[in-house]
Protein backbone atom coordinates (compact mmCIF):
# COMPACT_ATOMS: atom_id res chain seq x y z
CA UNK A 1 0.00 0.00 0.00
CA UNK A 2 1.63 2.62 -0.86
CA UNK A 3 -0.28 5.31 1.32
CA UNK A 4 2.85 4.21 3.35
CA UNK A 5 5.35 5.85 1.24
CA UNK A 6 3.93 9.02 -0.17
CA UNK A 7 5.93 11.39 2.30
CA UNK A 8 9.63 10.76 0.64
CA UNK A 9 11.10 12.12 4.56
CA UNK A 10 9.54 8.92 6.42
CA UNK A 11 11.29 6.26 7.51
CA UNK A 12 9.18 3.83 6.04
CA UNK A 13 9.41 5.67 2.33
CA UNK A 14 13.42 5.62 3.24
CA UNK A 15 13.41 1.65 3.91
CA UNK A 16 11.44 0.86 0.62
CA UNK A 17 13.69 3.22 -1.36
CA UNK A 18 16.45 0.41 -0.72
CA UNK A 19 14.70 -2.61 -1.08
CA UNK A 20 16.96 -4.51 -3.55
CA UNK A 21 13.56 -6.24 -5.92
CA UNK A 22 13.61 -6.87 -9.87
CA UNK A 23 10.39 -5.73 -9.96
CA UNK A 24 7.71 -3.19 -7.95
CA UNK A 25 4.65 -1.80 -7.70
CA UNK A 26 2.97 1.10 -5.87
CA UNK A 27 -0.81 0.55 -5.31
CA UNK A 28 -2.65 3.39 -4.17
CA UNK A 29 -6.04 4.87 -4.44
CA UNK A 30 -5.25 8.59 -3.72
CA UNK A 31 -1.36 8.69 -5.39
CA UNK A 32 -1.70 12.66 -4.55
CA UNK A 33 -3.22 13.90 -1.65
CA UNK A 34 -1.60 17.02 -0.43
CA UNK A 35 1.36 18.11 -3.13
CA UNK A 36 2.65 16.65 -6.08
CA UNK A 37 5.73 15.50 -4.21
CA UNK A 38 3.75 12.35 -3.16
CA UNK A 39 3.87 11.49 -6.40
CA UNK A 40 7.61 11.97 -6.82
CA UNK A 41 8.50 9.46 -3.87
CA UNK A 42 6.13 6.73 -5.19
CA UNK A 43 7.73 7.26 -8.81
CA UNK A 44 11.14 6.95 -7.25
CA UNK A 45 10.08 3.60 -5.25
CA UNK A 46 8.56 2.44 -8.38
CA UNK A 47 11.23 3.81 -11.09
CA UNK A 48 13.79 5.12 -9.62
CA UNK A 49 15.14 8.41 -12.00
CA UNK A 50 12.17 8.46 -14.03
CA UNK A 51 11.45 11.76 -12.32
CA UNK A 52 14.65 12.95 -11.76
CA UNK A 53 15.92 14.06 -8.17
CA UNK A 54 13.88 15.27 -5.52
CA UNK A 55 14.68 18.59 -6.10
CA UNK A 56 14.83 18.89 -9.43
CA UNK A 57 11.42 17.41 -9.36
CA UNK A 58 10.38 20.23 -7.55
CA UNK A 59 11.49 23.07 -9.45
CA UNK A 60 11.31 22.13 -13.01
CA UNK A 61 8.17 19.86 -12.65
CA UNK A 62 5.80 20.73 -9.41
CA UNK A 63 6.68 24.53 -9.41
CA UNK A 64 5.23 25.03 -12.89
CA UNK A 65 3.00 22.96 -12.57
CA UNK A 66 1.37 24.80 -9.62
CA UNK A 67 1.79 28.20 -11.29
CA UNK A 68 0.01 26.82 -14.35
CA UNK A 69 2.70 27.15 -16.48
CA UNK A 70 1.12 26.29 -19.83
CA UNK A 71 2.42 22.69 -20.67
CA UNK A 72 3.83 21.26 -17.46
CA UNK A 73 1.28 19.24 -16.50
CA UNK A 74 1.38 17.43 -19.69
CA UNK A 75 4.22 16.72 -20.17
CA UNK A 76 4.58 14.99 -16.92
CA UNK A 77 1.48 13.11 -18.11
CA UNK A 78 3.68 11.93 -20.85
CA UNK A 79 6.43 10.95 -18.89
CA UNK A 80 4.62 8.57 -16.27
CA UNK A 81 1.92 7.79 -18.66
CA UNK A 82 3.34 4.00 -19.78
CA UNK A 83 4.06 3.48 -15.89
CA UNK A 84 0.83 4.13 -14.63
CA UNK A 85 -2.32 2.05 -14.41
CA UNK A 86 -5.23 4.37 -13.65
CA UNK A 87 -8.92 2.56 -12.83
CA UNK A 88 -11.58 4.59 -11.51
CA UNK A 89 -14.28 3.23 -9.24
CA UNK A 90 -16.73 3.26 -12.25
CA UNK A 91 -14.91 1.50 -14.24
CA UNK A 92 -14.10 -1.41 -11.66
CA UNK A 93 -17.30 -1.34 -10.08
CA UNK A 94 -19.76 -0.60 -12.29
CA UNK A 95 -22.55 -2.29 -9.91
CA UNK A 96 -22.03 0.07 -7.02
CA UNK A 97 -25.56 2.82 -6.39
CA UNK A 98 -25.11 5.95 -7.30
CA UNK A 99 -23.50 9.01 -4.67
CA UNK A 100 -24.59 12.10 -4.50
CA UNK A 101 -23.04 15.32 -3.15
CA UNK A 102 -24.79 18.55 -1.57
CA UNK A 103 -23.58 21.56 0.34
CA UNK A 104 -26.15 22.14 3.65
CA UNK A 105 -26.40 26.01 3.66
CA UNK A 106 -26.15 26.74 7.29
CA UNK A 107 -27.14 30.53 8.34
CA UNK A 108 -25.53 31.72 11.64
CA UNK A 109 -27.24 33.41 14.43
CA UNK A 110 -25.80 36.64 15.75
CA UNK A 111 -24.15 35.43 18.07
CA UNK A 112 -22.40 33.02 16.45
CA UNK A 113 -21.62 35.86 13.63
CA UNK A 114 -20.43 38.24 16.12
CA UNK A 115 -18.18 35.78 17.06
CA UNK A 116 -16.63 34.96 13.88
CA UNK A 117 -16.78 38.45 12.93
CA UNK A 118 -14.58 39.21 15.93
CA UNK A 119 -12.37 36.16 15.16
CA UNK A 120 -12.05 37.51 11.25
CA UNK A 121 -11.10 41.20 12.39
CA UNK A 122 -8.74 40.29 15.07
CA UNK A 123 -6.62 38.09 12.40
CA UNK A 124 -7.24 38.95 9.13
CA UNK A 125 -5.28 42.26 9.34
CA UNK A 126 -2.36 40.36 10.39
CA UNK A 127 -2.23 37.63 8.53
CA UNK A 128 -2.72 39.30 4.96
CA UNK A 129 0.22 41.56 6.25
CA UNK A 130 2.11 38.70 7.00
CA UNK A 131 1.89 36.96 3.75
CA UNK A 132 2.55 39.76 1.78
CA UNK A 133 5.51 40.33 3.22
CA UNK A 134 6.11 36.53 2.79
CA UNK A 135 5.79 35.80 6.47
CA UNK A 136 5.07 32.72 8.03
CA UNK A 137 2.62 30.38 6.30
CA UNK A 138 2.14 28.45 9.72
CA UNK A 139 1.01 32.05 11.68
CA UNK A 140 -1.83 32.29 8.66
CA UNK A 141 -2.93 28.40 9.34
CA UNK A 142 -3.25 28.86 12.29
CA UNK A 143 -5.79 32.33 12.01
CA UNK A 144 -7.34 30.11 9.50
CA UNK A 145 -7.55 27.27 11.91
CA UNK A 146 -9.45 29.73 14.50
CA UNK A 147 -11.97 31.01 12.05
CA UNK A 148 -12.97 27.42 11.17
CA UNK A 149 -13.83 26.87 14.35
CA UNK A 150 -15.91 29.93 14.92
CA UNK A 151 -18.07 28.78 11.50
CA UNK A 152 -18.67 25.16 13.45
CA UNK A 153 -19.44 26.14 17.04
CA UNK A 154 -18.31 28.49 19.26
CA UNK A 155 -17.12 26.64 22.06
CA UNK A 156 -14.32 25.68 20.39
CA UNK A 157 -12.83 29.32 20.40
CA UNK A 158 -10.79 30.17 23.42
CA UNK A 159 -12.54 32.03 25.70
CA UNK A 160 -15.75 31.59 24.36
CA UNK A 161 -19.02 29.39 25.41
CA UNK A 162 -21.99 28.08 24.04
CA UNK A 163 -24.31 25.10 24.62
CA UNK A 164 -24.98 24.54 20.89
CA UNK A 165 -24.73 25.53 17.36
CA UNK A 166 -26.79 26.20 14.28
CA UNK A 167 -24.84 23.90 12.50
CA UNK A 168 -24.60 20.90 14.99
CA UNK A 169 -28.60 21.53 15.07
CA UNK A 170 -28.84 20.99 11.57
CA UNK A 171 -26.77 18.23 11.77
CA UNK A 172 -29.17 16.57 14.31
CA UNK A 173 -32.36 17.50 12.97
CA UNK A 174 -30.59 16.39 9.64
CA UNK A 175 -30.00 13.07 11.63
CA UNK A 176 -33.22 12.33 13.07
CA UNK A 177 -35.14 12.37 9.92
CA UNK A 178 -32.51 9.81 8.17
CA UNK A 179 -32.67 7.69 11.39
CA UNK A 180 -36.22 8.02 11.23
CA UNK A 181 -36.42 7.00 8.08
CA UNK A 182 -34.22 3.72 8.52
CA UNK A 183 -31.13 5.07 7.34
CA UNK A 184 -27.11 4.74 8.67
CA UNK A 185 -24.53 7.55 8.95
CA UNK A 186 -21.29 8.43 9.41
CA UNK A 187 -20.25 12.03 10.73
CA UNK A 188 -16.98 13.57 10.65
CA UNK A 189 -14.88 16.02 11.90
CA UNK A 190 -11.27 16.73 12.02
CA UNK A 191 -11.81 17.65 15.74
CA UNK A 192 -12.52 15.12 18.14
CA UNK A 193 -13.62 19.03 20.42
CA UNK A 194 -16.58 19.00 17.92
CA UNK A 195 -17.54 15.79 18.32
CA UNK A 196 -17.52 15.71 22.08
CA UNK A 197 -19.91 18.83 21.59
CA UNK A 198 -21.99 16.94 18.89
CA UNK A 199 -22.58 13.87 21.66
CA UNK A 200 -24.91 15.46 24.00
CA UNK A 201 -27.44 16.83 21.53
CA UNK A 202 -27.70 13.08 20.19
CA UNK A 203 -27.87 11.82 23.72
CA UNK A 204 -30.70 14.38 24.36
CA UNK A 205 -32.62 13.37 20.98
CA UNK A 206 -32.62 10.05 21.47
CA UNK A 207 -30.19 9.28 18.69
CA UNK A 208 -27.85 6.54 19.38
CA UNK A 209 -24.83 6.67 18.22
CA UNK A 210 -20.63 4.90 18.43
CA UNK A 211 -17.51 6.31 17.40
CA UNK A 212 -14.45 6.05 15.93
CA UNK A 213 -11.42 8.70 16.55
CA UNK A 214 -7.78 8.24 17.18
CA UNK A 215 -8.34 7.47 20.93
CA UNK A 216 -10.37 4.01 19.81
CA UNK A 217 -8.28 1.47 21.05
CA UNK A 218 -10.10 -1.94 18.85
CA UNK A 219 -11.65 0.18 15.72
CA UNK A 220 -12.42 -3.95 14.29
CA UNK A 221 -15.11 -3.95 16.87
CA UNK A 222 -16.78 -0.47 16.82
CA UNK A 223 -16.93 -0.98 12.99
CA UNK A 224 -18.43 -4.39 13.53
CA UNK A 225 -20.78 -3.11 15.96
CA UNK A 226 -21.84 -0.36 13.06
CA UNK A 227 -21.98 -2.93 10.33
CA UNK A 228 -24.58 -4.99 12.27
CA UNK A 229 -28.49 -5.14 12.29
CA UNK A 230 -28.71 -4.29 15.28
CA UNK A 231 -25.97 -1.12 15.57
CA UNK A 232 -26.40 2.32 16.38
CA UNK A 233 -27.52 4.51 13.85
CA UNK A 234 -24.86 6.89 13.50
CA UNK A 235 -20.89 6.77 13.84
CA UNK A 236 -18.90 9.60 14.49
CA UNK A 237 -15.62 9.49 13.72
CA UNK A 238 -12.16 11.89 13.24
CA UNK A 239 -11.65 12.24 9.28
CA UNK A 240 -7.88 11.23 9.90
CA UNK A 241 -9.19 8.11 11.77
CA UNK A 242 -11.85 7.30 9.45
CA UNK A 243 -9.64 8.15 6.17
CA UNK A 244 -8.31 4.60 5.21
CA UNK A 245 -8.86 0.69 6.18
CA UNK A 246 -12.62 0.74 6.45
CA UNK A 247 -15.96 -0.75 5.42
CA UNK A 248 -18.90 0.87 6.44
CA UNK A 249 -21.25 -0.13 3.77
CA UNK A 250 -24.13 -0.52 6.31
CA UNK A 251 -23.91 3.67 6.14
CA UNK A 252 -26.01 5.08 2.75
CA UNK A 253 -25.42 9.29 4.85
CA UNK A 254 -22.31 10.89 5.39
CA UNK A 255 -22.20 14.30 7.10
CA UNK A 256 -19.21 16.60 6.70
CA UNK A 257 -18.54 18.63 9.65
CA UNK A 258 -15.97 20.86 8.63
CA UNK A 259 -14.96 21.68 5.01
CA UNK A 260 -11.00 21.19 4.11
CA UNK A 261 -9.43 22.36 1.68
CA UNK A 262 -7.77 19.17 0.49
CA UNK A 263 -10.84 17.41 -1.64
CA UNK A 264 -9.15 13.90 -1.52
CA UNK A 265 -9.10 14.01 2.32
CA UNK A 266 -12.95 14.28 2.24
CA UNK A 267 -12.98 11.70 -0.81
CA UNK A 268 -11.62 9.37 1.17
CA UNK A 269 -14.00 9.56 3.80
CA UNK A 270 -17.21 9.65 1.63
CA UNK A 271 -15.62 6.37 0.51
CA UNK A 272 -16.03 4.68 3.29
CA UNK A 273 -19.85 4.10 2.89
CA UNK A 274 -19.44 3.94 -1.20
CA UNK A 275 -17.66 0.89 -1.52
CA UNK A 276 -18.28 -2.74 -3.06
CA UNK A 277 -20.37 -4.42 -0.96
CA UNK A 278 -22.92 -0.70 -1.09
CA UNK A 279 -26.45 -1.46 -1.94
CA UNK A 280 -27.83 2.12 -1.47
CA UNK A 281 -27.58 5.44 -3.26
CA UNK A 282 -25.25 7.25 -1.07
CA UNK A 283 -25.52 10.94 0.08
CA UNK A 284 -22.92 12.80 1.21
CA UNK A 285 -23.51 16.65 3.08
CA UNK A 286 -21.20 18.99 3.59
CA UNK A 287 -22.16 21.40 6.27
CA UNK A 288 -21.34 24.99 5.24
CA UNK A 289 -21.63 28.12 7.56
CA UNK A 290 -23.03 31.26 5.15
CA UNK A 291 -20.54 34.33 5.02
CA UNK A 292 -17.21 32.47 6.22
CA UNK A 293 -14.35 31.13 4.68
CA UNK A 294 -16.13 27.95 4.38
CA UNK A 295 -17.46 29.35 1.30
CA UNK A 296 -14.08 30.13 -0.10
CA UNK A 297 -12.66 26.19 0.72
CA UNK A 298 -15.15 25.20 -1.09
CA UNK A 299 -14.02 27.14 -4.07
CA UNK A 300 -10.66 26.40 -3.22
CA UNK A 301 -11.42 22.69 -3.68
CA UNK A 302 -12.42 22.93 -7.08
CA UNK A 303 -9.01 24.22 -7.95
CA UNK A 304 -7.60 21.70 -6.26
CA UNK A 305 -9.47 18.81 -7.91
CA UNK A 306 -8.52 20.80 -11.55
CA UNK A 307 -4.45 20.52 -10.27
CA UNK A 308 -5.56 16.88 -9.29
CA UNK A 309 -6.84 15.80 -12.93
CA UNK A 310 -3.98 17.97 -14.57
CA UNK A 311 -1.15 15.84 -13.72
CA UNK A 312 -2.66 12.07 -13.89
CA UNK A 313 -6.43 12.49 -16.05
CA UNK A 314 -4.59 10.44 -18.69
CA UNK A 315 -3.16 7.84 -16.77
CA UNK A 316 -4.14 13.27 -10.12
CA UNK A 317 -3.21 16.23 -7.86
CA UNK A 318 -4.47 18.00 -4.62
CA UNK A 319 -1.55 20.26 -4.18
CA UNK A 320 -0.85 21.57 -0.52
CA UNK A 321 -2.62 24.70 0.48
CA UNK A 322 -0.15 27.58 -1.38
CA UNK A 323 0.25 31.42 -0.23
CA UNK A 324 -1.80 32.45 -2.52
CA UNK A 325 -4.37 29.88 -1.97
CA UNK A 326 -4.31 31.56 1.53
CA UNK A 327 -4.33 35.24 0.77
CA UNK A 328 -7.57 34.25 -1.41
CA UNK A 329 -8.99 32.84 2.10
CA UNK A 330 -8.92 35.95 3.80
CA UNK A 331 -9.50 38.32 1.11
Amino acid sequence: EAQAIKNPDSQVARAAYGLEASFRVALSGTPIENRLEELWSLMHFANPGLLGARRQFEEKVARPIMDGQKGAAEALRRRIRPFVLRRLKREVAPELPPRTESVLHVSMDERERSVYDSVMAATRAEVVALLNEGGSVLKALEALLRLRQAACHSALVPGQRAANSSKVQMLVDSLETAVSDGHKALVFSQWTSLLDLIEPHLKAAGIAFDRLDGSTSDRGAVTERFQGENGAPVLLMSLKAGGTGLNLTAADHVFLMDPWWNPAAEAQAADRAHRIGQERPVMVYRLVSQGTVEERILGLQEKKRALFEAALSEAATATAITRDDLLELFA
